[in-house]
């Protein structure tokens, strides 16, 4: 019997689960986001740790008409009231802002219209219907408009909950992927100020105080508290690497990696895959970066002897780790002790803000110790007695691209 395929690069629960990809069961997070009874919720996790994957389960589970069978033999089909009460029974937003990284603050506004063009349009049955008014339909018109304004954008969210509240008379769950996406490149490229003002208002309108919310999750690498994005949301809550509750439900614990490479009749290489791909601390768990292992699978499964590689590098910039190594022995910031301790697998002891913004992740030394905890190229290895943590690199792949960097560095300071 063939084994199933590795869903390298998938992040669609629908396409996973019905075309026969391996899956690693993590529906409880839909039973763990029911009973937190929280209205908007944040998860911040490093890139390639299925945030993407995630949200496309919950949409999968929640939304009216979904193909239930996508979930027999899960653990949430064990929940059978909560299924009874919750899946395929509401309609929902679900909106991906990863591809908001324009160059400009015009071409990033019409790509996020674009976005919200692109999910209006599964609900333009809304205009056949005669549960809407001409009003609506009209209003409804609005969010197709691929040149509508930008107060048409900012309150689009909050009236397609309005309109699909009318129509299936249920309450709209909302979800939001890499929400902070599109701070990130406007930081990059000088309009942040204007990115912020358009996000708090589309945000804030949709999840503050909208009765046609049942709740909204959201995904991110950072969570950017003083931004005021969020300001106002009294139900509001963030779970982020260092908190405990979910801390399983992003990335893939000892167990699951073990299943999965005796799956794949790899198990002779578990100390590999650990030894390069794990070592990261999520709350109370460690966990593998789940990118890695899907990679090293799919490589291996074939070629047992495929040399060991760094994906998760790859997978995007690496600018964090460039300002990092750029810092060495200037004013206040890295020390070239502190670095040959990480790279040599010791720790360090740092101070971790988890709510810095865009403008000051590398502003101190203590800010960027905090964006490489919160973007995975550090983890924690337990906390001190005055709440600061004790930092380390997580594994060879991650300490790998550490010396790499000094080498490339060292080399262009030698050749100038």
């Amino acid at each position: 019997m063939p084994k199933e395929k590795l869903p390298t690069g998938i992040d669609s629960f629908y396409k996973i689960r019905s075309e026969s990809y391996y899956y690693i069961d993590k529906t409880a997070l839909i039973e763990q986001v029911i009973e937190s009874g929280t209205e908007v919720i944040l998860f911040t996790r490093p890139r390639r740790f299925g945030k993407s994957l995630n949200m496309s389960m919950l949409q999968y589970f929640f939304k009216i008409n979904t193909n239930a069978s996508l979930f027999d033999d899960l653990y949430i089909s064990g929940n059978v009231k909560l299924c009874e009460d919750y899946l395929g029974k509401y309609p929902v937003i679900s909106i991906n802002l990863k591809g908001v990284e324009a160059n400009s603050y015009q071409l990033a506004k019409a790509q996020l219209i674009r976005i919200i063009n692109y999910e209006a349009r599964r609900f333009e049955f809304l205009l056949e219907n005669n549960s809407l008014s001409d009003v609506y339909k009209t209003l409804f018109l609005e969010l197709l408009d691929k040149n509508m304004d930008e107060a048409t954008l900012a309150n689009s969210l909050l009236e397609l909950t309005e309109l699909l509240k009318i129509y299936y008379r249920k309450e709209v769950i909302i979800l939001i992927d890499e929400y902070d996406v599109p701070l990130a490149r406007a930081y990059e490229n000088g309009y942040y100020d204007e990115m912020v003002l358009l996000l708090r208002n589309l945000f804030g309108n949709a999840l503050k105080s909208n009765d046609n919310l049942k709740f909204a999750v959201l995904t991110g690498c950072l969570r950017i508290a003083k931004e005021s994005i969020f300001s106002g949301l009294n139900n509001f809550k963030v779970y982020s690497v260092t908190s405990t509750e979910f801390d399983k439900t992003f990335g893939f614990t000892d167990n699951e990696v073990k299943e999965m490479l005796h799956y794949y009749a790899l198990d002779d290489k578990y100390n590999d895959v650990k030894e390069w791909y794990d070592g990261y601390r999520f709350g109370n768990t460690d966990v593998y970066c789940p990118w890695d292992v899907v990679n090293y699978c799919k490589d291996h499964k074939d070629n047992p002897e495929a040399p060991l590689e760094n994906y998760w590098m790859n997978t995007s910039g690496n600018n964090v780790i460039n300002h990092f190594i750029d810092s060495i022995n200037k004013p206040d910031m890295l020390t070239k002790t502190e670095l040959e301790w990480l790279i040599n697998g010791k720790t360090v002891i740092k101070k971790i803000d988890e709510m810095i913004t865009y403008n000051d992740l590398y502003s101190t030394m203590d800010n960027l110790w905090s964006t490489l905890f919160m973007t995975g190229y550090l983890t924690q290895r337990g906390k001190e007695f005055d709440g600061r943590y004790r930092l380390a690199v997580p594994n060879c792949e991650i300490r790998n691209i550490l010396a790499e960097r000094v080498l490339t560095l060292f080399r262009m300071r030698i050749t100038h």
